[in-house]
C-alpha cells in the first residue's frame, strides 16, 4: 500500500502542505487556529498518517535524533522530482527520528566532493546519490571510497555496484499507449522528450511495445521529436494536425508538453476529449487544473526516496545489486475517452 504523505494530507485537509508540515511538526513561531490544527490533525487520522510521538500539535518536540542521512542531487531548484524523492525519503525518515541532509552540487565535481566530505564530517551514516535525468553514473573516487552505505537514486552505477532505484520508464509508456488503445485508439500519436536521454527512449521503447502488443504497425511518421516543453508540445500537436490522417489519440511523454498540445487543440477549434485525447506523463501539479482535467502517469520519485530509506533500514551489504524499477501507475481522468464512431 502507497505511504501516506503530507500532500495527500493537505488534499484531504483543504489547506497547504506548509500548513500541514507545520502542524505536524508543531513548528515554534508559527500562528494557527485550533480550528486548523484540528482539521489536519483529523484528516492524518482518517488517512493513516502516524504523527510521530510529541508532535500531536501540542505536546513537546519528540526528543533524541537518531541517524543522519546524506543526500547529494545534481538539480534541485527547478526539479519538483528532487523535492518528492526528498519528501519521501524524510517523511520516512522522520517517523523514527532521524534527520536527512541536503546539498546541490550543480554537476561541479569540486562542489560534489566538497558535498561529500561535509557530510562525512557531520556523522552521516548513509548517503543518498540522485541526478535529475535518469542515466548510468561514473561515481565520484569519494563516494566509492566512502565505509558508509551509499545509495543511489534515479541513477545507476556501473557494475551495479550499489544499490539503485529508477522509475519503469518502459513499462510507464506501454501503460499509457495500452490505455489509449484499450480506450478504442488505433492511431496513436506521440511526443518525445529530447530522445537522447534515457527516460525518452525508453518511453518510446514503451509505446512501441504496447502497438505490436496490439498488432498495430509502427508509424514514424506519427513520432514527433519535443524537448519536454510547453512550446515544443504545441508545435508538435500543429505538425500533428496537419497530418492528411490525423490520429485520435496523443501521447504526451511528460506533462509540460500536454500543456502545449491543449492549447493548440483548443486554437483549432477541438474539444478534448471528443476530438482529441490526450495523455501525458509525470503527474505534475498543473495536470489536475487543466480543462479537462489531464489523465497522466505517476513518476514514482516519491516512492523512490521512500524505497532508500527502506535500504537503510535493511543494511544489507552485497558485492552486486539488482537494479530495482518502481512502477509508474497511470491516474485515469478527464482527457481520455472512446473515438467518435467507437
Amino acid at each position: 500500500m502507497r505511504r501516506v504523505t503530507m500532500t495527500d494530507i493537505a488534499r484531504e485537509a483543504n489547506c497547504s502542505q506548509a500548513t500541514v508540515s507545520f502542524v505536524i511538526n508543531n513548528a515554534p513561531g508559527i500562528r494557527l487556529s485550533d480550528e486548523t490544527r484540528r482539521r489536519v490533525l483529523d484528516a492524518a487520522r482518517r488517512l493513516g498518517y502516524s504523527v510521530p510521538a510529541g508532535k500531536n500539535g501540542s505536546g513537546q518536540q519528540a526528543g533524541k535524533r537518531n541517524r543522519r542521512i546524506g543526500f547529494i542531487v545534481d538539480q534541485l531548484a527547478t526539479s519538483p522530482e528532487a523535492v518528492q524523492a526528498i519528501e519521501g525519503l524524510t517523511q520516512a525518515a522522520r517517523e523514527l527520528g532521524d534527520l536527512v541532509f541536503v546539498g546541490q552540487s550543480d554537476n561541479d565535481a569540486e562542489i560534489e566532493s566538497a558535498l561529500i566530505d561535509a557530510f562525512v564530517d557531520q556523522g552521516v551514516s548513509a548517503l543518498v546519490y540522485m541526478t535529475i535525468f535518469t542515466r548510468q553514473v561514473e561515481l565520484p573516487l569519494e563516494l566509492k571510497s566512502l565505509d558508509i552505505p551509499v545509495y543511489l537514486l534515479n541513477c545507476y552505477a556501473t557494475g551495479l555496484a550499489r544499490p539503485a532505484v529508477v522509475p519503469s520508464e518502459i513499462a510507464g509508456g506501454q501503460r499509457a499507449t495500452h490505455y489509449l488503445i484499450r480506450k478504442g485508439h488505433r492511431r496513436v500519436a506521440t511526443i518525445t522528450g529530447e530522445i537522447w536521454m534515457e527516460a525518452a527512449q525508453d518511453r518510446l521503447k514503451g509505446y512501441r511495445r504496447a502497438l505490436a502488443t496490439a498488432d498495430i504497425p509502427f508509424d514514424q511518421d506519427l513520432v514527433f521529436n519535443g524537448d519536454w516543453s510547453a512550446s515544443a508540445g504545441y508545435d508538435a500537436t500543429r505538425k500533428i494536425l496537419a497530418l492528411k490522417e490525423r490520429p485520435t489519440a496523443i501521447f504526451c511523454q511528460n506533462d509540460r508538453m500536454a500543456i502545449g498540445c491543449y492549447e493548440a487543440l483548443k486554437e483549432a477549434g477541438l474539444d478534448i476529449p471528443q476530438d482529441m485525447s490526450v495523455i501525458g506523463y509525470d503527474d505534475e501539479e498543473i495536470a489536475r487544473h487543466l480543462h479537462p482535467r489531464l489523465t497522466t502517469t505517476v513518476l514514482p520519485h516519491r516512492a523512490m526516496g521512500q524505497w532508500v530509506f527502506e535500504q537503510i533500514l535493511d543494511g544489507v551489504a552485497e558485492d552486486r545489486y539488482p537494479l530495482t524499477k518502481l512502477e509508474c501507475p497511470l491516474v485515469e481522468r478527464d482527457s481520455v475517452e472512446s473515438p467518435l464512431g467507437n
